[in-house]
């Protein structure tokens, strides 16, 4: 059994094991590993996010917190690395941060074999890496669309006028290298477009949005599509 397929057999049976947990050594039995091994997985599972826990002493053990399981995890080591060139091409991207995390953790439940080879790939992938907008900023505009609340900015147009306003975000778009945050600017009354790298500061205000939608926006060019991962 594969480590991916392993973790994943393990998280299961410590779900199914409920409020009694299980021990590492009936772990490493049902698994044929060592003890050690078994600890080790269990870590892994621990950094990926899974909730385990455990619970010391005679009786005790290892369990998952009810309703937590790990989806099986089995990239090859060129998938495992176009999801990190991917996220490294892009530093500037909506919630970039977070997908370095999510990278992190796929890569502490490939089986030591994938990570290895993916780890030798990565070093022949080189990316420029563009100086990006401060991460205050692009904190404060991830969570003002996350929770649909309004966001006062600081804004700087081309023309080299400064102007505060305080935007309904709908949807983040990239185009020409360059990402925009797209929303109702409550000071125009309108759709505007508004360059990440243009802005100076950002604040979340406690306003909620007026519900305006992506439709509003109007028609997207030919080949625009949301970041779902699914084709068509």
């Amino acid at each position: 059994m594969k480590r991916a397929e392993r973790l994943h057999a393990l998280s299961e049976m410590l779900r199914r094991s409920g409020a009694r947990g299980v021990s590492a050594e009936r772990l490493a039995r049902e698994f044929e590993v060592s003890v050690r091994t078994v600890k080790r997985d269990l870590d892994a599972l621990n950094r990926s996010g899974a909730a385990v826990w455990s619970r010391p002493g005679p009786g005790g053990g290892y369990g998952l917190a009810a309703g937590a399981s790990l989806p099986p995890v089995s990239l090859s080591a060129a998938q495992a690395v176009a999801i990190m060139a991917a996220a490294s091409a892009a530093p500037d991207a909506p919630y970039s941060d977070l997908a370095a995390a999510g990278i992190q953790k796929i890569m502490d439940v490939l089986d030591p074999r994938t990570r290895a080879r993916a780890d030798e790939l990565a070093r022949r992938v080189w990316v420029d890496a563009p100086t990006s907008a401060s991460r205050a900023i692009r904190s404060a505009l991830e969570e003002a669309m996350a929770e649909q609340r309004v966001i006062r900015i600081r804004y700087t147009s081309r023309d080299g006028v400064t102007t505060t306003r305080d935007i309904e975000p709908v949807l983040f778009a990239s185009t020409n290298g360059q990402w925009y945050l797209v929303g109702w600017c409550r000071l125009r009354d309108a759709m505007r477009w508004f360059a990440v790298s243009r802005i100076e500061r950002a604040s979340v205000t406690r306003t909620a949005c007026g519900g305006h939608t992506i439709h509003e926006v109007g028609k997207p060019p030919a080949n625009a599509r949301p970041v779902h991962g699914r084709g068509g």
